[in-house]
């Protein structure tokens, strides 16, 4: 019998408020969220470190649910972190492309974007209108991380003005991951 791992939501740049999916999932279902030190002004070695003190006190494994910001913060992390072998998976949301001149400003730090095959399964989820990164750049990233590529058609970025509530097509994915974990 397998141990079921401690899902952590890891939102993005500015945390997820109370109508998020990620806060949502937290409420009904006891995820926990991996809590940065500074939400307005994120400093990716910060947010790394943080990660990785949660990670390694984690009694067991771990699977991640990050939103935007957070998606290039476990690429980064994992291709850094000799912990990452905790990681049973990860669903990454959104991913911003903090490459573009447009976010670099207010994002210093975050490029380049860790672009390693990541040592663990994975799932993408990107829309195809996302104001902070394309479709293309999302199955870029996909490719480059070895994750699964999920295209939701037009749905913004995946937040709470997506009006995605509890968001089940989400869920259903973590739940793929976690299930694809205990058959290996």
């Amino acid at each position: 019998m397998s141990i079921l791992p401690r899902i952590l939501t890891l939102p993005g740049w500015q945390n997820s408020g109370p109508d998020h999916w990620q806060s949502r999932w937290e409420h009904l279902h006891g995820y926990e969220r991996l809590e940065q030190h500074d939400w307005q002004r994120p400093l990716r070695g910060d947010w790394s470190a943080r990660l990785q003190e949660v990670v390694v006190d984690s009694p067991g494994p771990v699977l991640l649910v990050a939103h935007s910001l957070a998606c290039i913060l476990v690429a980064w992390w994992a291709a850094h972190s000799p912990d990452a072998c905790k990681v049973q998976g990860a669903l990454l949301v959104a991913p911003p492309d903090v490459e573009r001149t447009d976010l670099r400003q207010p994002l210093p730090g975050w490029a380049p974007i860790a672009r390693q095959p990541l040592p663990f399964p994975a799932v993408l989820v990107a829309s195809r209108n996302d104001p902070y990164g394309s479709s293309t750049h999302a199955q870029a990233l996909a490719d480059a991380w070895g994750a699964g590529y999920i295209d939701v058609g037009e749905r913004g970025h995946l937040n709470a003005e997506s009006g995605l509530g509890d968001w089940p097509e989400g869920l259903a994915l973590l739940h793929t991951l976690i299930a694809t974990k205990d058959k290996a």
